[in-house]
């Protein structure tokens, strides 16, 4: 693939080269026939590097089997074409969880081979777009080096960011005193003595504390979170039989109760709390927009976490790992709300509340943010998607969360009318549809946006 400086004109420009991005670009290569021109602005010279696939390390693995990672859905055994050729090795792999590095190198060969076969071509300019604005082409890009460029339709596809620390003194802590879980290399550079406390429970700390289980780590580890749950195991692949569509006309506590019956039907016939989850999965996003305003309202604060730690499980080897260190004293979960951070001398003292009073207070030598993923956008820090809500071009999706758009994914500007030429996908649509990070909505979003892409 080429790597340019940004001068030329493009059809299609596709903001955001991970995962979500470059399944646009290969989708757009493989359904064009014409020589469509289409870039993808990445500012990292390696793509399908986003959060989830950037690490290097083989302590992290994917969430999910080999056998249901394909990119394509018309291709249900493309990734595992891609580990291997060998019948036996594919039938021996595709129950496994692969490390994940394996996913992105996935990517860029069938990236490769898509724009190979083309008579598409694809540029990766390594730059960051800053803003854009309407001109008579349809977008004009303006770029960080000044540069600009000018296209027909963009696609945002920006991916994750993460959330500041939420501790007052945050902004006080030295480099070496607060890091960022999302920064393996630093994660893994952490002295194997120091003690440590990682904000979060959620699936960036299970990369954390594996990464501390690879380089042999010796001090004490402290989780702090909200309700101090960790994610749950998968189990051996089984679905529940029952309809999903009955939890479509209920409110959300009906909704619950439903949920909890068929758990409770599954374990008389045998079957783990997880096949039902296998059950509602395809369903989420109808689930979601089925719920009214106020139910999404109550589940955002209710039930949000609970439903994360069934709904985005872990490797059961991985589970056994943190029990582990839970079961030896080495890894110790608080609950707690964390209030204040502060630095005296090469320690930092952690405050939290508990049940909305003063009630933990830990003394340690770093502190890792594993607070997950930003979804409010003003917040994001990101300067293209505070121009484009400052200018109109966009608004904040349901709840404030995300980017606004139709079910096609077209984005509506500060009025609410749609923009004909811009898409997004990805997280960004989570306000919409809740579901919209995994694989399989992201490859389902980039073979929608890529038909009416080619369409126009």
């Amino acid at each position: 693939m080429t790597s340019v400086s940004a001068g030329l004109a493009h059809d299609i420009a596709i903001i955001g080269g991970g995962a979500g991005g470059v399944l646009t670009a290969i989708q757009l290569l493989r359904a064009a026939t014409a020589p469509l021109r289409i870039a993808l602005y990445e500012p990292q010279s390696t793509l399908a590097r986003g959060v989830a696939y950037a690490t290097p390390y083989p302590e992290h693995l994917l969430n999910v089997p080999a056998q249901r990672m394909s990119g394509f859905s018309d291709q249900p055994d493309d990734f595992l074409d891609f580990l291997s050729a060998d019948p036996q090795e594919r039938a021996a792999l595709a129950p496994m969880f692969v490390e994940r590095h394996r996913y992105g190198e996935y990517l860029r060969d069938r990236l490769e081979r898509a724009r190979a076969a083309s008579p598409a071509t694809l540029v990766h300019i390594v730059q960051p777009v800053m803003a854009m604005d309407r001109n008579e082409a349809g977008w004009r890009l303006r770029l960080a080096d000044g540069a600009q460029a000018d296209c027909d339709a963009v696609v945002l596809a920006v991916g994750n960011r993460p959330r500041p620390l939420p501790a007052r003194g945050a902004g006080g802590l030295s480099a070496d005193a607060s890091l960022s879980a999302w920064d393996f290399d630093a994660v893994r550079a952490v002295p194997g003595d120091a003690r440590l406390c990682i904000v979060g429970s959620g699936l960036s700390m299970v990369d954390a504390v594996l990464s501390f289980v690879a380089t042999e780590h010796r001090g004490a580890i402290h989780v702090l979170s909200r309700h101090g749950w960790l994610p749950q195991p998968h189990a051996p692949h089984a679905v529940a039989d029952f309809d999903p569509a009955r939890l479509l006309s209920l409110d959300l506590r009906a909704r619950l109760r439903f949920v909890r019956e068929r758990v409770r039907e599954a374990a008389a016939a045998s079957l783990p709390w997880q096949a039902v989850m296998e059950r509602l999965r395809p369903h989420g996003q109808a689930l979601w927009r089925s719920l009214s305003e106020s139910d999404q309202r109550r589940f955002l604060r209710h039930v949000v976490r609970l439903w994360d730690v069934h709904r985005h499980r872990v490797a059961i080897s991985v589970h056994e790992q943190l029990q582990a260190l839970i079961d030896r004293g080495q890894l110790r979960m608080h609950r707690g709300r964390l209030d204040t951070v502060m630095q005296v001398g090469r320690c930092v003292q952690v405050g939290a509340n508990v049940r909305g009073r003063p009630g933990l207070a830990l003394e340690v030598d770093r502190v890792v943010n594993a607070t997950g993923v930003e979804m409010r956008v003003p917040t994001m820090r990101n300067p293209l998607l505070t121009e484009l809500l400052g200018e109109g071009h966009a608004r904040t999706g349901p709840h404030g969360i995300g980017i606004d758009a139709g079910d096609d994914g077209r984005v509506l500007d500060a009025d609410g009318r749609v923009q004909p030429d811009l898409w997004v996908l990805g997280s960004l649509r989570i306000g919409n549809l809740w579901e919209s990070t995994a694989i399989p909505e992201l490859r389902g979003q980039a073979e929608a946006v890529a038909r009416q892409l080619i369409a126009r």
